[in-house]
């Protein structure tokens, strides 16, 4: 993994498997606010208090580490599970500086507890915060009616075509609750028929720095 800085001061790292980044290049922290956090838990955070979050592609941690501090803030209760085949290292993972660029120095130890925390087990992280991580691929994830919010956050479907097809979005269609919504960077046309091909209804959203648009589809 190769460290990189992006345009709003935050780190991401870059996949040589992959060649791709992990975030945005345009800003990590600012692709993951507009993404996840605004379109994902703060939607859903407007009608209910306890909301249970799946995220595909545990990655760096951020998205996680944001919903976290995000649910502190808000007073909600989260329930995070995110799924990662590769994970990075835990020595990886204490040079990012995310804790920083979201003015929380103090709480970079738990970000690191993201991290060092075990595979497979449920963790109470905060009186607002239950977390899990479990190392399965997203093709073989399975749940139903459980979650309210799935945080689409594989690598693009050019880089990782396994990952964006009609199985896959009909397991997170039955891995969400009714009303429940899939937020993703991604806005491609073949994409967002796959998604109504399952069932969801799509929404076309402004998107974060450089990309014009973005998704969210909700289980109807």
């Amino acid at each position: 993994m190769a460290l990189i800085l992006t345009n709003d001061g935050s780190h991401s790292v870059f996949s040589e498997t992959y060649g791709v980044t992990y975030h945005s290049t345009h800003g990590a922290v600012t692709e993951s606010a507009h993404v996840f956090i605004a379109a994902g838990l703060r939607y859903k955070a407007v009608v209910q208090r306890e909301i249970a979050i799946l995220e595909t592609g545990f990655g760096t941690g951020l998205n996680a580490f944001m919903s976290w501090l995000e649910a502190e803030r808000r007073n909600l209760q989260l329930r995070y599970v995110g799924l990662e085949t590769a994970p990075i290292t835990q020595e990886e993972a204490l040079v990012l500086n995310y804790a920083e660029l979201l003015g929380v120095p103090e709480r970079a130890g738990d970000f690191q507890s993201l991290h060092q925390s075990a595979w497979g087990a449920e963790h109470a992280l905060s009186e607002q915060f239950q977390f899990r991580k479990e190392q399965v691929s997203i093709e073989t994830f399975e749940a139903t009616a459980a979650f309210d919010v799935v945080y689409f956050d594989a690598f693009a479907p050019q880089a990782q075509p396994e990952l964006w097809t009609a199985d896959v979005f009909a397991r997170m269609y039955a891995a969400l609750r009714p009303e429940g919504v899939l937020v993703t960077y991604c806005a491609q046309g073949a994409f967002k028929r796959t998604l109504k091909q399952v069932g969801f209804q799509v929404e076309r959203l402004q998107g974060p720095p450089g990309k014009r648009e973005m998704t969210r589809a909700t289980k109807t």
